[in-house]
């Protein structure tokens, strides 16, 4: 039984999700203490909860202390058994989070599963659908998985009700892989999403964006959406390169300008142009479990977040992996995923 302290680093609730996700790759139980210990309301709130019993789900898994509030939690799979699953927050708790729990096990199960997640798809604290579908399941796929992400309705916060199916044809081994370099920037283009708002707001967004980045017209696109439940707008602005797409995204909010919503992309933007880098902060950190479960991988990004470092040593607590962050004199860094049992073959 594994004993993590869940105030370790950033403190947050990705120390459960990426214990949860290893927890049922290797058949290894866990308990968890201090949950979230480092944020405003620690402990288990909704969208922890439904990660936990979509684990449960997926692994048969018996469980001590998943209640709301809850900073104690064990946790036992019996495996992975793959299917039909739908889970649903129940609030506009991130779904895409949820995901981040189950589907690193279900990658190699041993037959196809269907997943349909109800809640928050565009959620500020969370990675969006769009970097879902864009940035994160492309280079899965890349690993030898057949993986796609469907959205049937976007999901704002704070009315959540936002709901996507994913489907998974696993693979018997995961290929890891090496991105160090970007290689050319082919096209920048910017969406703003708006619902049950005024259609200005994401043309403020867009011309803001333009302003600081230059962008075709034909690579601008204000997007109104008529069937979420309740308001909210996202821009979105998507990096092209030889190697990847990066997603970089902000969230209006109430009392907010348009123009700084916008801005605080183009920055998260240009720093990631300026650094010459394919991976960002953000897939930085998600694609540390992927590579781990396959063995080995290297990737070059920029300075970690503590998120990532904490990731990192979450994972190290369930696989015999090293995970290194090595920094190069141009300010960048060379994340590097390996097996200890290979290093001593």
């Amino acid at each position: 039984m594994i004993q993590i302290d869940g105030a370790y680093g950033e403190g947050g609730g990705q120390i459960l999700r990426t214990a949860l996700a290893l927890s049922l790759a290797t058949g290894t139980p866990f308990t968890i203490n201090r949950i979230r210990a480092n944020r405003n309301r620690p402990g288990l709130m909704r969208q922890h909860l439904a990660a936990v019993s979509a684990a449960t789900a997926v692994g048969h898994a018996r469980t001590i202390g998943a209640s709301l509030g809850a900073d104690r939690l064990t946790f036992q799979p019996e495996g992975v058994y793959p299917g039909r699953y739908r889970f649903d927050v129940g609030s506009a708790g991130s779904a895409t989070l949820v995901l981040q729990a189950i589907l690193p096990p279900l990658l190699t199960a041993e037959s196809d599963t269907r997943l349909l997640l109800e809640g928050g798809t565009h959620n500020p604290f969370a990675p969006p659908f769009d970097f879902l579908d864009r940035t994160f399941l492309p280079l899965i796929r890349r690993m030898g998985i057949e993986v796609t992400a469907t959205l049937a309705r976007p999901g704002f916060f704070p009315a959540g009700g936002g709901r996507f199916q994913v489907d998974i044809r696993p693979c018997l081994r995961l290929n890891g892989f090496d991105l160090l370099q970007r290689g050319s920037v082919n096209r920048c283009s910017a969406a703003a999403v708006t619902a049950k708002l005024p259609r200005h707001i994401a043309e403020r967004e867009l011309a803001m964006i333009r302003r600081h980045i230059p962008l075709k017209d034909d690579w601008l696109s204000v997007i109104e959406v008529s069937d979420s439940p309740g308001p909210g707008n996202i821009v979105t602005l998507a990096v092209e390169s030889d190697a990847l797409t990066e997603i970089f995204s902000g969230f209006g909010r109430r009392g907010v300008p348009a123009e700084k919503v916008a801005m605080a992309v183009v920055a998260e933007a240009r720093e990631y142009l300026a650094a010459d880098v394919p991976v960002g902060r953000r897939l930085a950190d998600q694609l540390l479990v992927p590579l781990a479960l396959a063995g080995g991988g290297r990737f070059r990004t920029l300075p970690p977040s503590r998120h990532t470092r904490t990731n990192a040593h979450v994972i190290q607590q369930f696989l015999e992996v090293d995970i290194t962050f090595d920094a190069k004199a141009d300010g960048s860094y060379e994340v590097a995923v390996s097996s200890r049992q290979r290093a001593t073959d």
